[in-house]
């Protein structure tokens, strides 16, 4: 892809989150794959706005000074599957609360990375 429009049609992932601190309520938007692509709005539908005409000129200056630009990240791109290193101590209680339970330590480590 050599063209701004081209990778303004791919499906990036946008975060829009309400946000209300000491300058007062507004909403931060960024692209997640897009280090540093951020934009803020009054509203909801604002910060949308602002944020793809951030990411025009974030694109656009990555092209421009001969940088790659991130593709989007889809679950495509995930297995399903990621090794944590524990301290032996913690492999241990789980270990025993998942024998308690009568669950193998991979479901019971599901379980409790899902709530």
């Amino acid at each position: 892809m050599k063209k701004v429009d081209d990778y303004m049609k791919l499906p990036y992932n946008y975060i829009i989150q309400p946000v209300n601190d000491e300058s007062g309520f507004y909403y931060y938007a960024r692209v997640l794959e897009f280090d540093g692509c951020q934009s803020t709005g009054e509203t909801f539908e604002e910060a949308y706005s602002n944020l793809k005409d951030a990411m025009e000129g974030w694109i656009e200056a990555k092209l421009e000074g001969g940088f790659k630009v991130p593709l989007p990240v889809g679950y495509e791109n995930f297995s399903g599957k990621f090794v944590v290193r524990i301290p032996k101590s913690l492999h241990y209680k789980l270990s025993l609360e998942a024998e308690q339970e009568g669950v193998s330590l991979n479901q019971y480590a599901l379980y409790k990375l899902s709530n």
